[in-house]
């Protein structure tokens, strides 16, 4: 039950107060697993976890009313059954992928068929100039939405704890090995997914280049990001430069040509 209502605390947390900060990301996987695992006890876990999540959801985007995943409440749970259950890192980050996929199915009816009562009430204020009436709806629709995803933090965590915990003893150690090796793999679906999206060939080298500096110079990520930081600033300079160049070249022509103009204008006005 603790841990139950510590994963119900912490996804109201941060999954409602990212709107509250103005979507600040803090319940991207990374930030949310973290925070999950710190007040679980096991900060290491949580940030593991949090950034395997990350790289697996990276790509996935959610763009008007099309959600594809909802992360949070998935790396809620992987963090809550990897520490307080006897399963895997790797394994509770694969059994809790679907989640997040689910989660989203009940994120859309939540807004289509919950959140809509409350559309009436607000035009209603609106068109009565109620600035209290919205304001109060406006807080009142918040609380009741992002409750609802954290009352199903909670309930997963009662209903998964003793299911994932008797689910582990009875899978083999094959398929265990199998749970695992596929959550190692998972990340590289989530940049597999971002690539896809963000793919240029003019871009192509640059990822030539962190393969290389990967996996034959054996550098690690910090050190690659402080290169492509680097990369990026010497590119943004040129850039400018050649912007200069471009406005310097545009204000020359566009003197030579009233000179030209002037010239042409003073010689008519004397033949004239």
């Amino acid at each position: 039950m603790k841990v139950a209502l510590i994963a119900m605390l912490v996804m109201f947390i941060c999954y409602a107060g990212s709107y509250l900060t103005g979507n600040s990301y803090i319940d991207r996987p990374i930030v949310i697993g973290a925070v999950t695992g710190l007040f679980l006890g096991n900060l290491k876990a949580g940030l593991t976890i949090g950034a395997t999540l990350e790289a697996v959801f990276m790509g996935a985007l959610n763009v008007g009313g099309v959600i594809s995943s909802e992360p949070a409440i998935a790396t809620v749970l992987a963090v809550t059954f990897a520490v307080s259950t006897n399963i895997s890192q790797k394994a509770a980050v694969t059994l809790t992928i679907p989640i997040g996929v689910l989660a989203a199915f009940v994120l859309l009816a939540l807004k289509n068929g919950v959140m809509i009562v409350f559309a009436p009430i607000l035009d209603k204020f609106a068109a009565k100039n109620n600035q209290k009436g919205i304001i109060a709806i406006h807080f009142l629709s918040w609380f009741i939405y992002y409750g609802i995803y954290a009352v199903i933090a909670f309930l997963g965590v009662i209903a998964g704890s003793s299911a994932i915990s008797a689910l582990v003893k009875f899978i083999p150690q094959n398929l265990m090995a199998g749970l695992n090796a596929a959550g190692g793999l998972l990340p590289a679906v989530g940049f597999a997914t971002l690539m896809k999206i963000l793919w240029d060939n003019k871009l192509a080298v640059f990822y030539l280049l962190g393969f290389v500096l990967t996996i034959y110079l054996n550098l690690p990520a910090v050190a690659i990001a402080c290169i492509g930081i680097a990369i990026v600033v010497v590119m943004a300079f040129r850039d400018k430069d050649i912007m200069n160049l471009k406005m310097r070249k545009g204000t020359t022509e566009a003197n030579l040509n009233s000179n030209l103009s002037k010239k042409q204008q003073e010689e008519e006005d004397f033949f004239a």
